[in-house]
């Protein structure tokens, strides 16, 4: 009996550890199968942000203003809309009331309503004269006393003329000698081209996004043939002429203290592939107009085949200062010590509107609550930008001092927070990280009043490129990789007469025969 019971005990302890050990097989599958559903949620999460950004630049707004704002301007809307409904219901009561006059001034008209018209556009007048007699009593002597002047904007088609240089031979009666003046310099040797006709068609294809066969067609429509390939080595030729005054602006953007510099795609031909390959356009800007500087901003444009580092220490290597740029790896060896001087050539001043556009896109794929509080923070950052806009260094380094940097330790110490209360590989958590690992250049900018809180000034000479991106395509690289094409964009006129800023407009230089290849630089 007591041999049986043995056996029993020890099948059954037997069995308990068999079951044992199946259920920590089975707990172990559980907390696999429960890594797998976890690691899918951040996947499906992840995909739905992406997704997210992709409709919202599709069909979203362009703008980044938060729920709030908009609910507020669609209230300020309602406003206006009902006042307006009750000046319409007023001003029909009026016409209804046999005693009201036939024509009444409003008497809460705001003064100065209407933007006057650009002083710079000529004027031509047209008299309009009343009757001779008096309509009162039939006299006939009446004596002006003032002009009553209305402007109305009025656009004048454009058109061809064709500027004929005569040159008269002169004979000498003494010697029989001929006498005549010199041809003057022409844009284009033996061409026919004048310099307005060049800027115009220049700035119609590379600033416009029209291109040469379309201008062809217009051109035709007014009875004049100008063939694509013919306009075509115009643009080539132009470009060849605005070559020193493109060199000119980068040498004076490149002499800056503060620069902003960022870079875009551009399609470039490459023959035989029956598509484009992708090269990169590198912009560099100079604008000191926030911090009431005195030099003209300007903008400078260079192409390379690729986005690798070499070239953004081509185009900035010279430069020193301070860098406004985002979190391009290619910029870090501008950001190392030198090893003689032991500084940095430019110091990194990141952008707080690449920080704010991720968080915004996490708010607008999950609503997340902490999203929001962290884009309500950082719109208080860029009020304080608003007001010291324009003002001078001294002023602006002042109220950021007082106002800013207090709300940056806030945002700092908030983001550490809810970087603890997310899980570590959600959208939100890598749109936090992005901006603590860059909190130092963030925050560069409130320690020296001639910086700025984005980059937003090399986006905006960025922004036209995306007009005539699908329309222009650069032609094929030439074997020497360190030159670009024959006819970027960095040479072109548009380019050339958009970057010298407040130098010269574009038609003051066409007036100035720029085009000429007897000027220079210092001519302008």
């Amino acid at each position: 009996m007591l041999g049986e019971k043995e056996a029993l005990l020890i099948e059954r302890e037997r069995t308990i550890a068999e079951k044992e050990t199946q259920l920590a097989e089975r707990d172990r599958l559980i907390a696999v199968r429960d890594a797998e559903l976890y690691a899918k949620t951040l996947q499906i999460e992840h995909l739905k942000a992406q997704l997210a950004v992709l409709r919202r630049a599709r069909f979203g707004r362009s703008s980044e203003k938060l729920d709030r704002e908009i609910e507020q301007l669609e209230l300020l809307l309602g406003e206006l809309e009902e006042s307006v409904a009750e000046s319409n219901a007023r001003t029909e009561q009026a016409k209804k009331d046999p005693a009201s006059p036939a024509r009444t001034k409003p008497t809460d008209r705001k003064p100065g309503g209407r933007k006057p018209l650009p002083a710079h556009l000529p004027r031509e007048q047209v008299i309009h004269l009343p009757a001779p007699v008096c309509a009162c009593c039939g006299g006939k002597v009446l004596r002006k006393i003032a002009d009553e002047v209305t402007e109305v904007l009025e656009y004048v088609p454009s058109s061809f003329k064709v500027m004929q240089h005569v040159r008269p031979k002169m004979s000498c009666r003494a010697c029989e000698t001929i006498v005549q003046a010199p041809l003057p310099s022409f844009p284009i040797e033996r061409g026919r081209p004048g310099p307005g006709l060049l800027a115009h068609v220049a700035v119609s294809k590379f600033a416009d996004g029209l291109p040469l066969h379309r201008q062809s067609v217009i051109y035709a429509r007014q009875g004049v043939d100008l063939d694509r390939s013919t306009m075509a080595d115009w643009m080539g030729s132009a470009a060849a002429l605005l070559r020193p005054l493109v060199e000119a602006i980068k040498r004076h953007v490149c002499a800056g203290p503060v620069l902003h510099a960022d870079d875009t795609t551009v399609p470039v031909l490459a023959p035989g592939l029956g598509r484009t390959k992708t090269g990169r356009l590198w912009a560099a800007v100079r604008d000191e107009r926030t911090w009431a500087g005195a030099a003209p901003p300007a903008a400078f444009f260079c192409y390379s085949p690729d986005r690798k580092g070499e070239h953004a220490e081509a185009l900035l290597g010279q430069c020193r200062g301070f860098l406004h740029a985002d979190g391009y790896g290619g910029f870090n060896s501008l950001y190392a010590c030198e090893p003689k001087t032991g500084l940095p050539r430019l110091t990194e001043v990141a952008c707080w509107a690449h920080a704010r556009r991720k968080i915004y896109e996490v708010f607008e794929a999950t609503a997340s609550p902490l999203a929001k509080e962290a884009l309500e923070r950082i719109a208080e950052l860029f009020a304080i930008e608003v007001r010291i806009n324009g003002r001078a260094p001294a002023e602006r380094l002042a109220v950021r001092q007082q106002d800013a940097v207090p709300l940056l330790a806030a945002l700092e110490t908030f983001l550490h927070k809810a970087l603890n209360q997310i899980s570590g590989k959600s959208t939100l958590a890598q749109a936090i990280r992005y901006s603590l690992w860059r909190w130092p250049a963030l925050t560069r900018y409130t320690t020296d009043g001639r910086l700025e809180m984005t980059n937003n000034a090399v986006e905006r000479a960025i922004r036209p490129l995306a007009l005539t991106r699908k329309i222009i395509s650069l032609p094929a690289p030439t074997p020497a990789a360190s030159e670009p094409p024959r006819c970027t964009p960095s040479s072109r006129p548009p380019y050339a007469a958009r970057g010298i800023g407040r130098f010269m407009p574009p038609a003051e230089l066409c007036r100035t025969g720029w085009f000429s290849p007897r000027f220079t630089v210092t001519d302008i």
